[in-house]
Order: C-alpha cells, then sequence, then structure tokens
C-alpha cells in the first residue's frame, strides 16, 4: 500500500512538474517587448524656423506602456543624422541651426518585457524666417500657338512658401518690353490671336507670411498662328450637347512639376475631356481623389474651360511618405452634372503621378 501511494505521488510531482514547465514555456513566450507596426510620424508645421511639429507614435503591437523621444539633426537629403542635444519631448520648436537642413523623430516603446526604437521619416528642408527665395526660377510648358495652352511651374523655392500668385505677361518677339494681361493670374494661359507674333512669360509671386517674392519665367518661343490641337481642336462643345450614346473621355493627364518632390510644393494637374466623337468637353465636372485617401489635399469637383482642360491644384498631406520609386495614383471621374455619378456620360480613369525626393 504504500509503495502504491509513494508511486502516486511520485506521478503527481512528475506531472506537476511538466504543467509547470508548459506554463512557464508559455509565459516566457507570451513575454514580448514592443513591435513597430506603423513607423512614427512628424506632424504640424509649415516646417520653418519657429513652427513647432509634433511625433506621431506610430502603431506598436505587444502594448506598450510608455514612450520617450529623440530628435536628430540630418542634412538636406534627410543623412547624417545626429542627436539634438535636450530634444527629448514629444513636441519639437524648430530654430535656426536647423534651417536648410531636415529633422526627424526617434521613438522608443516600452513595456514590462523591454523597449524598441524606430525613426520617422525626415522632414522636408526646414525654412528660414524670411521671403521665398527663387532657386529654380519658374518655367512655361506648352505650345506657344493661337488656341493652345501654356502651363507655369512655379519653380523650386527656398524658404516654404504657402501659397504662388501668377501673372502672365506679353512681350515684343525678343522677349522684351513686356506688359501684363489683364485677368490672367491662373497657372494656364489660353494663347489668343493677340499674341501672334509676340512672346509670353509668366511672373510667379512666391508668398510666406514673411513676404513676397516674384520671379519671372524666360520667355516663350514667337507665338504662331494655329497648329490644330488635339481631342477634336477647336472650341469645345458644351456638356448639354453630350448624351448617350456618346460617352465622356479623359483623354490626357499632366501634372506639373512632373513628380511629387516635397510637401511643400503645389503640384498642378490638368485633365482634358473629351467625348467619344472625339470633340473637346466644356463644362464637364471632374474629380480627383488620391488612392489611398488622404495622401494629397485635392479641391471639389472642377469643370473644364472653353478647351476642354479642367486645371486641379494639390499639395501633399503628412500621411504621403517622399520615399523614391513611389507614385501616388489618382481616381479620376468625368461627368455631367445632373446624371448619376456612375451612370449616363460618366467615365472614370486611374492615373499616378512619380514620388521623386528632392
Amino acid at each position: 500500500m504504500i509503495k502504491k501511494r509513494s508511486r502516486r505521488s511520485a506521478a503527481m510531482w512528475t506531472l506537476l512538474a511538466a504543467v509547470l514547465a508548459v506554463l512557464t514555456a508559455a509565459a516566457t513566450a507570451l513575454a514580448a517587448p514592443p513591435r513597430e507596426v506603423s513607423q512614427p510620424t512628424l506632424e504640424g508645421g509649415p516646417f520653418r524656423q519657429g513652427s513647432t511639429v509634433t511625433a506621431g507614435n506610430g502603431v506598436w503591437s505587444n502594448n506598450p506602456t510608455s514612450f520617450t523621444y529623440q530628435w536628430l539633426r540630418c542634412d538636406g537629403n534627410g543623412a547624417a543624422c545626429g542627436n539634438i542635444a535636450g530634444a527629448t519631448n514629444q513636441r519639437y520648436r524648430l530654430v535656426q541651426g536647423d534651417v536648410g537642413r531636415t529633422v526627424l523623430v526617434r521613438v522608443t516603446a516600452r513595456n514590462a518585457d523591454g523597449a524598441r526604437t524606430a525613426n520617422s521619416k525626415p522632414s522636408p528642408v526646414i525654412g528660414d524666417n524670411k521671403a521665398p527665395q527663387a532657386v529654380v526660377e519658374p518655367s512655361v510648358s506648352g505650345t506657344a500657338a493661337v488656341g493652345q495652352e501654356l502651363t507655369a511651374n512655379p519653380g523650386t523655392w527656398s524658404n516654404i512658401p504657402d501659397r504662388y500668385a501668377y501673372q502672365w505677361q506679353q512681350c515684343d518677339s525678343a522677349g522684351a518690353a513686356c506688359t501684363a494681361i489683364a485677368g490672367a493670374t491662373g497657372t494656364v494661359f489660353g494663347v489668343r490671336s493677340a499674341d501672334l507674333g509676340k512672346t509670353l512669360r509668366v511672373e510667379v509671386t512666391a508668398i510666406n507670411p514673411f513676404g513676397r517674392t516674384p520671379k519671372t519665367s524666360n520667355a516663350t518661343g514667337i507665338v504662331r498662328a494655329s497648329g490644330g490641337g488635339g481631342g477634336g481642336g477647336g472650341t469645345a462643345v458644351s456638356i448639354t450637347n453630350v448624351s448617350l450614346p456618346d460617352r465622356l473621355v479623359i483623354s490626357a493627364v499632366s501634372f506639373s512639376p512632373s513628380a511629387i518632390r516635397n510637401r511643400s510644393d503645389l503640384v498642378t494637374m490638368r485633365v482634358r475631356v473629351s467625348d467619344t466623337r472625339n470633340r473637346l468637353v466644356q463644362g464637364a465636372l471632374v474629380l480627383a481623389e488620391a488612392i489611398p485617401f488622404g495622401r494629397v489635399n485635392t479641391s471639389a469637383e472642377t469643370a473644364t474651360n472653353s478647351n476642354g482642360i479642367a486645371t486641379i491644384t494639390f499639395r501633399p498631406t503628412l500621411r504621403l511618405p517622399i520615399v523614391g520609386n513611389t507614385a501616388v495614383q489618382f481616381f479620376l471621374r468625368a461627368r455631367k452634372s445632373g446624371e448619376n455619378v456612375l451612370a449616363g456620360v460618366s467615365t472614370r480613369r486611374l492615373v499616378q503621378v512619380r514620388v521623386i525626393p528632392g
């Protein structure tokens, strides 16, 4: 009897030891420090001296219980980074030493099992508390011919312009003796018969809270007579003249500049709308939405003009990573007012613009 009890007791202790081993292994397996799921972010701005930016923690698994921060100053390309002494709060106020450089934040997440660290992407180049200064002068793209359209590229500016103003000018055949064209203050200019034999320029004024700085583009070539245009040429027909079985067609899309280089510069998208009879269409409502939503700020629906062009400007948000070899996709829709957005003569198209940090 005693031997049976002894064997039973030994078996119970063996079973208890096995259970304890399993529980210990499970507890060890469950013990894990935080792990980065989504990269920390920089929020706030604009990125100029005196502004305050905030570290977004990102997303972490394994239930972090606290976060700590270290801000770093890098060169203008986001490399060669070093700690900023004393900059260990979640918020950081940009100083003169940051001007012309970039900053990023290193976030450390902790729980009872340990700590892990992850960096945000670098900021745009930090601007000074001065009026904008042209780095690359404005330019004009398009064909200098009567009936065609020219598009202003604002160029590249230091000190983070908040916005740009445009004034088109008519000049003599040598690009001199320029005068402002009344009412021509948009990014797109339709070349008129009055411009025949002349040249054209655009004056771009970059504006921030510290001042306004104008800079004029080079002159176009001498404006020639109309050589015809795509999408049927001639004056666009009204959207009211487009009905089934004809449909709208998004026949051309262009971006100026041709790539997204930072989060500061506005990008202009020009969308040309024709119909299935190859006629340019005026008054079609064009919508542009970035995919995924929220990567850029765009305007509401924009109507096409007398050349069948809808001009849409946008600026990247902090949710868009400025990383090379990537692109932003846009869902485009053109429709007729009063019709179902997915029916009638409406059309849809996906396009993209590259991201090239610079």
